[in-house]
């Protein structure tokens, strides 16, 4: 049987042969050029940096290392003025703990081995306000007492009962350095005038604990009434080597 030719023959001058491998080059993760540069097509048209960044990202992984050096200079002229504001403070509670009695001191004035007598006063009323705040503020029963906002029935009432329960068991069986810590706060707080407990999640202990914070060691501005309202707030952080490496 005879196999005629087709109505519609090819155009001359084309070489039937086996055509050549086009060749793609990748110029750019975001742009594919082809071999010939006639023909551009865009893999991601989105620029990254246009994707709005999640809450909980780490800015600092998105600027760069030069405008992370002007933060962190402006940062620390910042915090070092803080310190200084709060110079006269320092000053007076350190030279306020020499005289409470526990540093022993050997003097040559008036004459050598002359006795340094320093009145128990201070440090009597710092225990002694210490005793009865801790009576106070953590009773036997616990620290935690609930209260219902709004209209008590039996419901809410067992509610509030149970959250009393779970938290007093947390802060007394769980967190055992709850209350060791609670009692330095205190005795702290009544010769300083401040402190300061952070309640934070452990990475380490994989829980959440909560810890005393001397005053020296929370900066703000020393005009500041709250730490609520203050401009910044520093922590002052003694980590060793060992304790940067777990946390990374």
């Amino acid at each position: 049987m005879a196999i005629e030719k087709g109505l519609y023959q090819a155009p001359l001058g084309i070489n039937e042969g086996p055509e050549e491998a086009l060749e793609i080059e990748i110029v750019d993760p975001k742009e594919v050029t082809l071999s010939d540069g006639s023909v551009e097509i865009s893999l991601m048209p989105d620029d990254e940096d246009d994707i709005e960044s999640k809450f909980e990202d780490n800015l600092a992984e998105k600027l760069d290392e030069e405008e992370l050096g002007k933060i962190a200079d402006e940062l620390m002229e910042s915090v070092d003025a803080d310190v200084q504001s709060r110079k006269e403070w320092a000053d007076t509670y350190v030279e306020g703990l020499d005289v409470l009695g526990f540093k022993h001191e050997e003097r040559t004035q008036p004459w050598e081995g002359a006795c340094g007598v320093y009145s128990t006063v201070l440090a009597e009323a710092a225990i002694r306000f210490q005793a009865e705040a801790m009576a106070e503020t953590f009773p036997a029963a616990g620290p935690v007492k609930t209260k219902v906002i709004g209209e008590e029935d039996e419901d809410t009432m067992e509610a509030a009962e149970r959250v009393r329960a779970d938290m007093n068991y947390e802060l007394t069986e769980n967190m055992v350095e709850y209350r060791p810590e609670h009692e330095r706060l205190l005795y702290s707080l009544g010769l300083s005038g401040s402190a300061f407990k952070k309640v934070y999640y452990e990475p380490n202990m994989d829980r959440v604990c909560a810890t005393y914070i001397p005053a020296e060691e929370v900066i703000v501005p020393y005009g500041a009434s709250t730490i609520e309202t203050a401009e910044r707030v520093t922590h002052v952080m003694r980590k060793t080597k060992n304790e940067l490496r777990k946390l990374q």
